[in-house]
Parts: C-alpha cells; sequence; structure tokens
C-alpha cells in the first residue's frame, strides 16, 4: 500500500498494490506541465487508484487528461483515452518517493541534452511500453 499528496495537503491518495513501475517522461508536453526537466510517472490500474481528500481539477485536451490541486496547482495525474483502465501517478506526490526506482526513460526525442541520464536504463524515443501491472 503507498499513499501520496499534493504539496498543500488537500488532496491525498493511496494505491492499493505492493509494487510499483516507474517511468522517467521526457516529452515536452510533460516538462511544460511539471515545470521540470522531466516527468516521473507512475503506472496504475484505476482500480487500485483510491482518492482519499480532495477534489482532483481535471485539463482535457487531445485525447488527454491532466489531474492536479485547484489550490496548490500540483500535478497529480495523467491518462489517455488510448488506456482508459490505468491511469499515471506523479512520483514526486507519493509519500516514500525515494523507495521508487526508475524502470525506464521515454519520449527520449524530446529529451534536453543538459540532463543527464542512467545509461543502464532503456530508452525509448517515444512512450514506454505499458508495463502489464496486473
Amino acid at each position: 500500500m503507498w499513499t501520496g499528496r499534493c504539496h498543500c495537503g488537500s488532496i491525498r491518495y493511496e494505491l492499493s498494490l505492493p509494487n510499483l513501475y516507474l517511468t522517467l517522461c521526457h516529452c515536452e508536453d510533460c516538462r511544460r506541465s511539471g515545470g521540470g526537466p522531466y516527468q516521473g510517472w507512475i503506472f496504475v490500474p484505476r482500480k487500485y487508484f483510491h482518492l482519499l481528500a480532495g477534489e482532483l481539477k481535471v485539463h482535457r485536451y487531445e485525447g488527454r487528461e491532466r489531474s492536479f490541486c485547484s489550490d496548490c496547482g500540483s500535478p497529480v495525474t495523467f491518462a489517455e483515452s488510448a488506456f482508459p483502465d490505468l491511469v499515471e501517478v506523479s512520483a514526486g506526490t507519493l509519500d516514500e518517493a525515494a523507495k521508487l526506482v526508475p524502470r525506464d526513460n521515454g519520449w527520449m526525442q524530446d529529451h534536453l541534452p543538459w540532463v543527464p541520464v542512467d545509461a543502464a536504463l532503456p530508452q525509448f524515443l517515444h512512450t514506454a511500453p505499458t508495463p502489464c501491472l496486473d
């Protein structure tokens, strides 16, 4: 069981999975919405994501949706219509994020050249393959 929250604590959630899959996304979309050189995402089947407190503000565009805290602006989730049963949770919002180990780097075609990348991790030009999570 994993728990997380936004920066101000208005949003709290629980992930009822024993193991989490962390990917690092370097796409321009994630960089702009997250405000960093890349975004860490945890792949979670929707049935294992439980909102415990607060209400997520959702921004929908081009078959995608991003949710965030309307009070502090912390990005919380990302989803694509192509994968309706999957939600990606922002790794930085996890209470024990230091226990995670990245598994791969996605969207390397948009990678910023000044950002170091662990050469031991798989790298994908576009989206990393969606892991089998159930």
